[in-house]
C-alpha cells in the first residue's frame, strides 16, 4: 500500500497541528456552530478551492493547501457537533476537543485504509480538481439531507459524508505537497 498510512497521518498531524494551535487561541467557540453553518463554512472553502483552481490567481494569498487543511478541520468539527450537539457557547475544554478529534479521525482513516484496499489507491491516478468537484457534491448531498431532517431513503447520512469529505481532502493535499 505504498506509502498511504504515513503520508495520511503526515497530513493529519499538520491539520491536527493547526487546528490546536487554533483552539489555542479560539478556544471551541465552533461549539455554538448549527449543522447547516459547519456546511456552509465547508461549502465556501470547497467552492474557493475550484475558483482558484479554475483562475489559477489568489488575490487574498492565501492558497488550495490551507483550504484543504481547513475542509478537514471542519469535517472533523462537523462530527464532534453531530456527536454532541450545538451549545449555546464553548462548552469544552482542549483537552476533550482533541480526545474527539483523534477519536473521529482514527474512525475515518480506518475507513479510508479499508476502502483503498479494495480500490486499490486509485486515487493516486485522479486530479487534484476531481477531489475538489467530489467534495462539492457531497457537500450538496449533505445540504439536501439537512434539508430534511436528517431523513435519507437509501443514501448514507451525513456522518458517511464527512467522512469521504476528509479522506478526499487527505488524498488531495498528499497528491499536491508529498508526491
Amino acid at each position: 500500500m505504498k506509502n498511504t498510512a504515513a503520508q495520511y497521518d503526515a497530513v493529519i498531524n499538520e491539520c491536527r497541528t493547526e487546528f490546536s494551535k487554533k483552539l489555542s487561541d479560539y478556544g471551541a467557540s465552533w461549539r455554538i456552530f448549527r449543522p447547516q453553518g459547519i456546511t456552509d463554512q465547508i461549502f465556501i472553502k470547497a467552492n474557493r478551492i475550484r475558483t482558484l483552481e479554475e483562475k489559477k490567481l489568489s488575490l487574498v494569498g492565501e492558497g488550495i493547501i490551507g483550504e484543504f487543511r481547513g475542509i478537514i478541520n471542519y469535517s472533523l468539527i462537523a462530527l464532534i457537533q453531530l456527536e454532541k450537539g450545538a451549545a449555546k457557547e464553548p462548552d469544552m475544554k482542549a483537552e476533550e476537543v482533541l480526545s474527539h478529534y483523534n477519536r473521529h479521525i482514527d474512525a475515518v482513516k480506518a475507513l479510508m485504509e479499508k476502502k483503498n484496499h479494495d480500490y486499490g489507491e486509485a486515487w493516486r491516478d485522479m486530479r487534484t480538481e476531481s477531489f475538489t468537484d467530489m467534495i462539492l457534491v457531497k457537500l450538496l448531498r449533505i445540504r439536501q439531507i439537512e434539508d430534511n431532517q436528517g431523513q435519507t431513503l437509501i443514501s448514507e447520512g451525513i456522518d458517511a459524508n464527512f467522512h469521504d469529505i476528509i479522506n478526499y481532502a487527505v488524498f488531495a493535499l498528499i497528491k499536491m505537497t508529498q508526491e
